[in-house]
């Protein structure tokens, strides 16, 4: 494998420079509890923790699958699944299940779709004996309604 490995040495740099072009966040949620702050009379949470920041893209699955799914307490269903997969570099820290992603910066000014967007991890992201790019699949995060309810 080690002859493979080097041999798409080549295909992981053109990856890099073609397809990686965009900044992606990568975080945890915090999981401490907010701590009143006197001075301004209200709760401060704590900040999520940045696992990785740099190059990576976000592109929707080739099947564009969609699903919903009931409420647990409604008939109906209140809310649907997005398939997207994040791209990055080998590099990069494995993205854990429940990590939320962020796309940053984007290479085209044209192309803000995926500015104020965020996905969870669905899974940790995939692995291979034989790679290019570290796979991690995503779920779209429903935006709030208008009146601010998510």
């Amino acid at each position: 494998m080690a002859g493979l490995d080097r041999a798409l040495t080549g295909v992981v740099a053109w990856i890099g420079a073609n397809l990686l072009i965009d900044t992606v966040r990568i975080t945890l949620p915090a999981t401490d509890d907010p701590v009143f702050n006197p001075d301004t009379g209200e709760l401060d949470y704590p900040d999520d923790q940045v696992l990785y920041e740099g190059d990576g893209a976000v592109q929707g699955s080739s099947a564009q699958e969609l699903s919903a799914t009931p409420g647990a307490l409604t008939p109906w269903v209140q809310e649907t699944t997005s398939r997207y997969r994040l791209l990055t570099p080998l590099d990069a820290p494995i993205p854990p299940k429940d990590a939320i992603v962020t796309v940053v910066a984007v290479h085209d000014p044209t192309r803000t779709g995926l500015l104020g967007r965020s996905w969870t991890c669905q899974d940790p992201g995939r692995a291979g004996t034989v790679e290019v790019v570290r796979i991690t699949p995503l779920d779209q995060n429903q935006a709030p309604t208008a009146g601010g309810a998510p």
